[in-house]
């Protein structure tokens, strides 16, 4: 058996191996997965716009005028017309001077801290923030403070013991706007005093905020009436705008440097035309239509409220992420297959993407999903998780679900543990405390389907023909 083999294996002992899913036709409430039609609760198309007829409308028009590639980097051949109707259009949907745009998210995180950072500044990250900005902490090689999450005091102390004599540059205070795990909100008010006191440079992520929170879906940095106040405001198009691609916007200074400093978008192709179109196209329905972020808010709403019904445990308010913590890895595996039993699809997140003792489902919410499907879903996510011996309450009694009530399937019982501590970052070392004990008990199993209608018939056809094997 060679390394790879092996490692892989160790994986797998560990709960932590990692396969394809296979969706058959667009993103949407509901999918073909794998041949089998599911309700879909972990994608990030926040506001369902990712097969809208306008923005695949907008992506062809965009592929017959410009083609389908860009053909080069933007400091070579690749910087096109729409390109910067783009950033145009993003800077003034931020309130920023200017915005530059990034091949993804995870190129924008790791292109602006390596750009701003140096070893001659430092950098302070919240200990929850998204890997790319931890992989951008460390392109930069500036020395990085881990501060604990949402911690205004830790921060504070930071800020004020934790600068190497001699720093000339600028500190860096860096943070998600809407965290990606948990769905909870940073101290941006706080934040930014702290750095207006600390004479910092600003950077906040609102991959998940934008589109979702904030006047006219703007952001978090909006709702917190910051916008002025931010000196990189970082957003994705793969999300709640339904395309490819990031951005960062600031100060028209800020993006002539990156420009000429940021790696990421010095060396790689620039963004496609059709993708950049789409995201365009997006970005005009969002302005023109605020109510989907009202709708998003409202379901994330009706499945926070259908899950405490239930007895669920939710360590966060109302949000487009929902996180249901079960700490042992195998365990959010046996949770999340067996709800795809009931036709129900919510990832089980596992290490190293959360840290070890916090494995969850992560489930969001999409604005074209009904309140009937979700809670639906939140019924099958607390039935599973009964069954599986997890901590939850008993809930009301409810009547069990038939066919034509639109949800999901049966299951069976395994044991679990549950453990939860921050998560372990460089800089420093995480707090951990054991989960109460949790309550086991077994429930009777309520029996539910997905209604096969709701999901297009070629899908189920094709995925027919594919060997898959639909199950109905």
């Amino acid at each position: 058996m060679d390394e790879l083999s092996t490692r892989l294996d160790d994986l797998r002992d560990q709960g932590l191996y990692r396969r394809l899913r296979m969706v058959s036709g667009p993103q949407g409430p509901r999918v073909v997965l794998d041949g089998t039609p599911v309700l879909l609760l972990c994608s990030n198309n926040y506001l369902g716009l990712s097969d809208h007829p306008r923005i695949r409308e907008a992506a062809a028009d965009a592929a017959m005028r410009w083609g389908v590639g860009s053909g080069g980097s933007r400091l070579v051949s690749g910087s096109m017309t729409i390109h910067r109707r783009l950033e145009e259009r993003l800077a003034t949907f931020k309130r920023t001077e200017a915005s530059i745009l990034f091949g993804s998210g995870y190129l924008a995180n790791v292109g602006v801290l390596q750009a701003l950072g140096s070893e001659t500044s430092m950098i302070f990250s919240d200990e929850l923030n998204h890997a790319s900005i931890i992989d951008g902490c460390r392109a930069s090689k500036a020395p990085t403070f881990v501060y604990r999450h949402g911690d205004l005091d830790h921060l504070e102390w930071a800020l004020r013991t934790q600068v190497p004599q001699g720093a000339t540059g600028k500190p860096l205070i860096v943070t998600d706007s809407v965290f990606s795990m948990d769905g909870d909100v940073a101290p941006l008010e706080g934040i930014v005093s702290l750095a207006r006191r600390f004479g910092a440079r600003t950077v906040v992520d609102e991959a998940h905020g934008t589109g979702c929170v904030g006047p006219g879906g703007r952001g978090a940095v909006a709702a917190a009436g910051l916008e002025r106040e931010i000196d990189v405001i970082i957003g994705t198009l793969g999300k709640a705008l339904g395309s490819y691609g990031a951005f960062a916007a600031g100060s028209l200074e800020l993006t002539r440097y990156l420009v000429n400093a940021s790696r990421p978008l010095i060396f790689s192709t620039a963004p496609a035309p059709p993708v950049v179109a789409g995201a365009l196209a997006a970005l005009e329905l969002l302005e023109s239509g605020p109510e989907r972020v009202e709708r998003l808010q409202q379901n994330a709403a009706v499945l926070h409220a259908a899950l405490v019904d239930e007895g669920m445990a939710l360590t966060t308010g109302p949000s487009h992420i929902l996180p249901i913590v079960v700490g042992d890895a195998t365990t959010a595996m046996t949770l999340c297959e067996r709800l795809l039993e009931r036709r129900v699809f919510a990832q089980a997140i596992r290490p190293p993407t959360v840290p070890e003792g916090t494995s969850r489902l992560r489930i969001t919410v999409s604005a074209s999903h009904t309140p009937q499907e979700l809670r639906r879903a939140a019924q099958a996510i607390a039935e599973v998780s009964r069954e599986l011996g997890l901590p939850v309450g008993s809930g009301p009694a409810r009547p069990s679900i038939t066919k034509s009530d639109d949800s999901f399937g049966e299951w069976t019982a395994a044991p679990s543990k549950s453990r939860v501590s921050a998560r372990p970052q460089d800089g420093v070392a995480p707090t951990s405390a054991p989960a109460p004990a949790a309550t086991r008990a077994t429930q009777p199993t309520g029996s539910a389907f997905f209604d096969v209608e709701q999901v297009d018939p070629s899908l189920v056809r094709a995925s027919r023909g594919s060997g898959l094997g639909v199950r109905f």
